[in-house]
């Protein structure tokens, strides 16, 4: 399956503002990509990329006074398969874990999972361990949690969204993540492209975030706001929470003026030649207009 992935941002800075960068492809994913996954920016500046403590591939920018355009636009060769799963999969005793797990088990700036240890344990504690006990989480945050991008704010935590009920697809990502790591399940934060391939449509493109879990020696993919195995799923970053891979991190003032994203299916039978040039043609969709931000996850 070919997928055409890209982005095209525009901010508007007062100043010179350095900014670091959180926009590529996981280099874990391995995915075969024609055309480049390099972020271009119009007016040029520099771009130096590096690698971040967690493996996500980042970049520095200093972005100039006035307007910038940062863009992606590549197509990568998917298996078409939706997102693993299980139901056999087992909890590993805290003792049997491997050691860079251990990390995943703790208290996070998003994820409050000391303080929803009691409610974790209330909701989920007479659940078999392992996959059932995983998906009923996610089963919970998805039933009990409402979507919407008007509840979305930057400081918003897993403890708020358990309040109040609302938030965005990090916001459910959160709340599932302390939960788990409540009941001791490694679970970290993850985030990257997500398509409609196979599923009813969303609406405009987004950049979406869920979750991964460790179960039965392995990472497994788990999203709550949708609930259900989906097709397309590319990775882009991971961390503790948001905090970790925000997409923009900017040291100073700037506006967000402009941002889309696409994730569409491309006829498999093209040639590669066939794929260049049509990365040549401007993408459909509509944009997403947001409002200032510092980061952006």
């Amino acid at each position: 399956m070919l997928i055409r992935i890209g982005f095209e941002i525009q901010i508007d800075c007062p100043k010179p503002t350095p900014m670091l960068l959180a926009l590529h492809p996981n280099p874990e994913i391995k995915l075969r990509i024609i055309g480049s996954d390099r972020i271009r920016a119009e007016p040029g500046l520099r771009i130096d990329e590096y690698a971040d403590a967690y493996g996500n591939r980042c970049a520095r920018i200093e972005a100039p006074a006035g307007k910038t355009t940062l863009w992606s636009d590549c197509v990568v060769e998917d298996d078409g398969e939706p997102d693993v799963f299980d139901w056999n999969a087992r909890q590993s005793e805290i003792m049997d874990l491997p050691a860079d797990t251990l990390t995943y088990l703790t208290a996070s700036r998003y994820c409050e999972s000391d303080e929803l240890a009691e409610t974790a344990w209330r909701l989920f504690g007479t659940t078999p361990p392992g996959w059932a006990r995983v998906q009923a989480i996610s089963n919970w945050v998805h039933n009990n949690v409402v979507f919407g991008y008007r509840f979305g704010r930057p400081t918003k935590t897993a403890m708020d969204v358990f309040r109040e009920g609302t938030g965005v697809c990090r916001d459910f990502a959160h709340l599932f993540i302390a939960l788990c790591r409540a009941m001791n399940i490694p679970a970290r934060y993850a985030s990257g492209y997500l398509s409609d391939i196979g599923a009813k449509a969303d609406g405009a493109g987004d950049f979406c975030a869920w979750a991964e879990v460790f179960l039965e020696g392995r990472w497994y993919a788990f999203d709550p706001r949708h609930n259900t195995p989906r097709i397309g799923r590319i990775l882009m970053v991971r961390g503790h929470d948001a905090a970790d891979v925000a997409m923009i991190t900017a040291f100073g003032n700037y506006l967000l003026t402009h941002l889309k994203v696409w994730t569409d299916e491309i006829d498999r039978t093209l040639s590669e030649d066939e794929v260049h040039k049509l990365l040549e043609t401007p993408t459909a969709g509509d944009a997403l207009v947001l409002g200032p931000a510092r980061g952006i996850s």
